[in-house]
């Protein structure tokens, strides 16, 4: 028997055996050993396609670039996926560019995001020839128009700029993902873009491009982007007006996912109040999705190294620690866990309630609180929503080796990351002589 999880759909039981796609997730374990991180090709594919049945149903399809927000996911074979797709990329650091180049993506739809870009990154990014700098300071605007006289001398070529603006508008989200406020870091403040897109106008070596918005993560309510995107249209129309005309909109990504009990638009949904604004305007537009099209794409999977019973809890220690999954000691943030068997001895008995927590040293280490379960040692756990902010954030905290990933496509199993070696971890370190 199958049993589909709705909100999981690449990932059902069947008689009793958890899978992704077509195979099952004990042998994967068996093959590539735990904690593995593993991912699903047709559920990137499916998130990406609703992006573009939405951008369709609009008529807005043509001229919308959707740039996939590398942070969220950066595996080389994640990119390369989207990349087939047509993707293009939203990066906030060298490194992010350098792994776009490496997947295949094209540096002509990348959008290059971030308030402390350094000068190798932006020579590395004229270099190459990025679509655009989305600007979020006034010093990173001066900065960029010197680099480029260097970089570009007098054949003619300019920096393409937006700036990043917030439009102060609460996205409703934990305060650490709020990005879009005047107290955040990030963009410049709404009042200020005029002026700072008149001086944009007077330097030489840069060429307006557009604007960008970007107001926080884990979305929910598309009401908050739809009043980012109004505020925004007001400040282009204004902008306009002074004669400077922009050629795109960037409305940024957030849109969030299902990791407990939460109720998730549809893409449709959740885009439908930005881009009914959008119809009879001439602008193109730019999307920066990420959680969206990788978080319930990918899982952790995890084995029971020990089961310790206590008077007050019950604590199930796995191979999979805070280092190999942030989010949860970083944010208190909850992930489905299910085991990948229900067919063992242990399911048949009474399930308790579990912490599920790591073996790293630290009373943070936790994956998961409060879990009716019914374990064995040896027995594999999935932790659910993974695959965004998952192998981004790990470390080797602890001299751990990080974890291993695998991409399924259909009944194949493709290691697209092999797991460290603990040689590995010091391989660049030197003792004194």
């Amino acid at each position: 028997m199958i049993v589909s999880m709705p909100h999981f759909p690449a990932f059902p039981y069947r008689e009793g055996e958890l899978y992704v796609e077509n195979l099952s997730l004990t042998e994967i374990a068996r093959k590539f050993g735990t904690p593995c991180y593993v991912y699903s090709r047709a559920a990137l594919h499916s998130a990406f396609a609703a992006y573009r049945e939405a951008l369709a149903a609009h008529s807005l399809l043509e001229r919308t670039t959707v740039c996939y927000a590398v942070k969220a996911n950066s595996s080389l074979a994640i990119l390369n996926v989207f990349a087939r797709l047509g993707a293009g990329f939203d990066i906030v650091s060298g490194g992010e560019l350098a792994r776009v180049i490496a997947a295949g993506g094209d540096p002509a739809k990348v959008v290059f995001s971030g308030v402390g870009k350094t000068h190798e990154e932006m020579r590395a990014a004229l270099t190459a020839g990025i679509r655009c700098f989305n600007i979020e300071s006034p010093d990173e605007l001066e900065r960029l128009n010197e680099i480029s006289a260097e970089v570009f001398g007098s054949n003619g070529k300019r920096a393409p700029i937006a700036f990043r603006v917030n439009p102060n508008v609460d996205p409703k989200t934990h305060p650490y993902i709020s990005t879009g406020l005047k107290s955040n870091k990030f963009g410049i403040t709404y009042e200020d873009a005029l002026a700072l897109y008149r001086r944009a106008q007077a330097l030489p070596n840069l060429e307006i491009k557009g604007i960008d918005c970007h107001i926080g993560s884990q979305l929910l309510d598309p009401a908050p982007a739809a009043e980012a995107t109004q505020k925004i249209l007001a400040l282009v129309d204004k902008l306009a007006a002074d004669g400077i005309v922009l050629e795109h909109i960037d409305l940024g990504g957030g849109m969030g996912i299902r990791y407990r009990e939460e109720i998730v638009p549809s893409a449709n949904d959740y885009l439908a109040p930005m881009l009914n604004q959008l119809q009879g305007r001439h602008e193109r537009l730019i999307l920066e999705p990420g959680r969206s099209l990788v978080g319930n794409a990918g899982i952790l999977l995890t084995k029971v190294e020990h089961l310790k019973h206590g008077a007050e809890k019950n604590f199930a220690i796995v191979d999979a620690a805070m280092n190999d999954l942030m989010r949860p000691a970083l944010y208190d943030a909850w992930h489905e866990i299910y085991q990948v068997s229900q067919n063992n001895g242990a399911a048949q008995a009474a399930e308790k309630s579990y912490e599920i927590v790591g073996p790293i040293c630290e009373s943070g280490d936790f994956l998961g609180h409060g879990r009716s379960l019914a374990l064995d040692e040896g027995d594999l756990l999935a932790i659910m929503s993974a695959g965004a902010y998952g192998m981004s954030m790990s470390s080797n905290y602890n001299s751990r080796p990080r974890a291993a990933e695998v991409l399924v496509d259909n009944n194949h199993a493709y290691p697209v990351r092999q797991r460290e070696s603990i040689a590995q971890l010091f391989a660049l370190e030197t003792v004194l002589p």
